[in-house]
């Protein structure tokens, strides 16, 4: 009996499916999947998308915080459990913890966000963030276990949450921003992380100054107030991550992930009215429960789809031109202190007096203060800073503008573009391989350090040539400006949805128009 039911309801599902109404239905919701993208293009900026920038804004300074605190940290953790230094190794596994958790991290949540949606992943990253983080303020030494050794387990599990944040975020502004105003609603979601990089020098210095007389009056190395020194500095990074927090949570799902991976354009159209407030709602569950066919994630799909010349020219563009950035943007932003040290503008204790090791992590934090604002000084400073005469002065100018070019050109764009030239369904996933060879690129940096030693001019030529080679990668990207998300990904938008899903057994005349309801 079941069985007879079951082919008789098979055969009145096909001859549905091949109706005429079934495809007028198709190409109603696909007229109507491409109204709701234009009107998503073409919102005016309002409250919304300010939120959108600051929810994903203040994530971005907690993870830049959290990834320059160890230089200083680092310095500090020295005279507390190093008596004034560490071997190169132990250095560079403490620095490339959460580099190698980043690139984990990016690609795991990229994936798992064009699986399971931005909302669902957006938040869980920070959650993993302030775990680790306040972890590491509770890290302590034993006889069985190095203190680093535990650092550097919690390091790379923060890494993960922060890799997590990177396509998670981009996305999530990129899809809800208009066209118009997408270039400046991503670039402003990023350049929290030049604040979050100050932010970290500042507090050490801070920090520091704080502490000033117990470290003075303390036994050389003023091992125990230098401890509580470098918990502070780091446990300070879970702050802005519990502030965002609760936003992140509740920030709604991208209309674009709804109609493109959960193929529910009646929902995305809803949303897209509740978020703009511009569209009436429709409150019949069972319409909103519709789904409707048009290309699906795939390993298969994913293959076909990068698997031609257009396609993957541009992952490869993204992928490579974010590597070499990172070789020389962690390369030297985590290593700022030895940079300093080199050209004597932050020398090594002068004496085995506590003053000294004051004076010395003082000029450390100062220094990086210096070298982080280069990343946000506007143009018109760069007079006053030219002013200097002293070779030393003039090598942290020079180095000041490489910083600021950084983050002026290539350290936003290779987050940007990666955001934007890849469809909906593959473009966490793209993002998240594209930051996590950036962050393969940050760990190559760190081993360079450690295999060529600590001649400046060396690797200063080294980073310099790897980045010339990303002139070739660059060439390979397309010009995104005043472009849609959907024209950009190279695929035709009229005909995207093809037909209705449902199943066969949900079949029934009070759900279906082709026994007689009316669906307009």
């Amino acid at each position: 009996m079941y069985k007879y039911e079951d082919v008789l309801l098979r055969s009145i599902f096909l001859s549905w499916t091949t109706s005429p109404w079934y495809r007028k239905k198709a190409a109603f919701l696909d007229e109507r999947r491409r109204r709701a993208l234009t009107e998503i293009d073409n919102a005016p900026f309002s409250w919304f998308h300010v939120k959108v920038c600051i929810v994903a804004g203040v994530g971005f300074f907690a993870d830049a915080y959290d990834i320059f605190a160890i230089d200083v940290a680092l310095n500090m953790l020295k005279f507390t459990y190093g008596d004034g230094d560490f071997s190169p190794w132990k250095s560079t596994g403490l620095k490339v913890a959460t580099p190698i958790g980043n690139l984990v991290g990016q690609v795991i949540f990229g994936w798992l966000a064009d699986l399971r949606g931005r909302k669902r992943m957006y938040g869980i990253e920070l959650m993993i963030i302030i775990v680790a983080t306040f972890c590491q303020t509770l890290a302590g030494q034993a006889p069985a276990i190095d203190i680093l050794g535990v650092l550097i387990l919690w390091r790379f599990i923060m890494g993960v949450g922060i890799g997590g944040d990177y396509p998670l975020s981009a996305i999530i502004s990129s899809e809800f921003a208009a066209t118009k105003t997408r270039g400046r609603l991503m670039t402003a979601v990023f350049a929290f992380q030049g604040w979050g990089q100050f932010a970290a020098s500042a507090a050490g210095i801070i920090v520091l100054s704080a502490f000033k007389t117990e470290i003075i009056s303390a036994p050389y190395p003023a091992a125990t107030p230098i401890d509580y020194c470098w918990r502070i500095l780091i446990g300070l990074g879970c702050i802005p991550a519990v502030i965002a927090l609760y936003f992140r949570l509740t920030i709604p799902e991208t209309p674009r992930f709804t109609m493109d991976i959960e193929r529910n354009v009646t929902l995305a159209s809803r949303d897209i009215g509740s978020v703009l407030g511009t569209a009436t709602f429709v409150t019949d569950e069972d319409i909103l429960a519709e789904r409707v066919k048009a290309p699906a994630a795939s390993l298969a799909d994913f293959v076909a789809y990068f698997s031609q010349w257009e396609n993957f020219k541009v992952i490869v563009g993204t992928a490579y031109s974010w590597f070499a950035l990172d070789i020389a943007f962690y390369g030297l932003g985590l290593n700022s202190s030895t940079i300093l040290t080199a050209i004597n503008f932050s020398p090594q204790p002068a004496s085995l007096s506590s003053t000294s090791v004051y004076e010395t992590l003082k000029h450390i934090c100062i220094g990086n203060l210096i070298l982080s604002v280069a990343g946000l000084i506007p143009g018109f400073a760069f007079d006053a800073l030219n002013t200097t005469q002293s070779g030393r002065h003039a090598f942290v100018f020079l180095y000041c503008c490489a910083n600021f070019f950084q983050n002026f050109g290539p350290n936003t764009t290779t987050f940007i573009i990666p955001g934007e030239v890849f469809p909906t369904r593959y473009r966490s996933t793209a993002h998240g391989i594209s930051a996590a060879s950036g962050k393969l690129g940050a760990v190559v940096a760190q081993l360079v350090w450690t295999t060529v030693g600590r001649s400046v001019e060396y690797i200063m030529k080294i980073l310099a040539f790897i980045m010339l080679t990303g002139i070739f990668s660059t060439i390979l990207l397309p010009e995104t400006k005043q472009r849609t998300l959907e024209d950009l990904s190279n695929e035709e938008q009229e005909g995207y949805i093809t037909g209705v899903v449902d199943r066969y057994r949900a079949i029934t005349p009070s759900r279906h128009p082709h026994f007689g309801t009316n669906w307009g």
